[in-house]
């Protein structure tokens, strides 16, 4: 067993953590850790599916979605294999710098894929409101400057949580009561002042999520006036029918990120389980939807789904 010990001196940072899983359901650790490997094979199975090439599907709305699909790998490799350890193996020790490491890139592509959803809101703007230049106006040289801008704001927006977390002395305990390094569950242990750490959280929550929502929001105001200027209603639902899987991913990560990340921090009356184990279940339920979401309606990803399937029974 891990003994788990708490100091009682300021220092500059411990050497490790004690990540406790889902605090309070330590003895259901291995039935949680059933549904949590099967969705996590689930994610890794349908994201790799999405990202098979194929020249059919080399249009800039694929573009994004494999830039999505890729997100969706990064952010949940990085913290569900070490859930399992914890799960299985009461593996719960992780060194400070990859405790930082990770906080970096959880936070990060949860940012980037906020990020990819934008552009693929202007996407469909171009699409429906002016297809006639669809293909001048998102060229491959424009995709790849979106995509860039996108991880470049991710990345540099992102880099203030392991840096103010490191400058932080620690003096109550090194124990995580969570199954990830959070920015949050982990400056909580410092033992001064971390206003700088939580007030840069809310303003990157909302600057991040206001901003982009903003942008997803002006476009789909110019997209429901396009759409309701259509002669026939057959024209309008099949119009608004290539909007839904991309409202669908809206709402799976929109959603549960706000409330994930407002719970943690103004969340004091709910069970500190209950609180863990949504924010451990969140970061697993996009990266399994995302697929599910464009595969069911995506006519190329189902028919080349149905060709790979095929070839393999003959």
């Amino acid at each position: 067993m891990v003994s788990y010990r708490a100091s009682n001196r300021t220092m500059p940072h411990p050497s490790t953590f004690i990540l406790l899983g889902i605090p309070g359901l330590e003895a259901a650790h291995v039935w949680i850790s059933i549904p949590f490997c099967s969705i996590y094979i689930l994610s890794l199975l349908g994201n790799g599916l999405l990202l098979i090439r194929e020249r059919s599907l080399h249009e800039p709305m694929y573009y994004f979605l494999c830039m999505l699909a890729i997100t969706d790998l990064v952010m949940s490799t990085t913290t569900v294999p070490k859930m399992l350890r914890i799960f299985w193996f009461n593996s719960t020790e992780i060194s400070f710098s990859a405790c930082l490491t990770q906080m970096y890139f959880v936070h990060s592509f949860s940012t980037m894929e906020s990020g990819i959803l934008v552009a693929m809101a202007f996407d469909r703007y171009v699409a429906i409101c002016d297809p006639l230049r669809y293909s001048t106006t998102l060229t491959n040289s424009v995709v790849a400057k979106i995509g860039l801008a996108v991880v470049l704001r991710s990345a540099i927006l992102t880099l203030p949580y392991p840096f103010l977390a490191r400058r932080w002395p620690y003096c109550r305990t090194n124990i995580i009561a969570h199954s990830y390094c959070g920015h949050i569950a982990v400056v909580n242990l410092a033992c001064s002042d971390i206003r700088i750490s939580s007030y840069y959280g809310l303003f990157n929550l909302f600057s991040e999520i206001g901003m982009d929502v903003f942008f997803i929001t002006v476009s789909y105001t110019q997209i429901l006036q396009a759409i309701f200027r259509l002669p026939t209603k057959d024209a309008r639902l099949k119009t608004f029918g290539t909007c839904i899987s991309h409202l669908c991913a809206i709402s799976a990560l929109y959603i549960p990120d706000l409330f994930s990340s407002l719970t943690q921090r103004f969340g004091h009356s709910v069970p500190r389980h209950v609180l863990v184990l949504f924010a451990s279940v969140y970061l697993l339920v996009p990266p399994v939807l995302h697929p599910i979401i464009y595969g069911l309606r995506t006519k190329q990803i189902r028919d080349r789904l149905l060709q790979l399937f095929t070839r393999k029974e003959t």
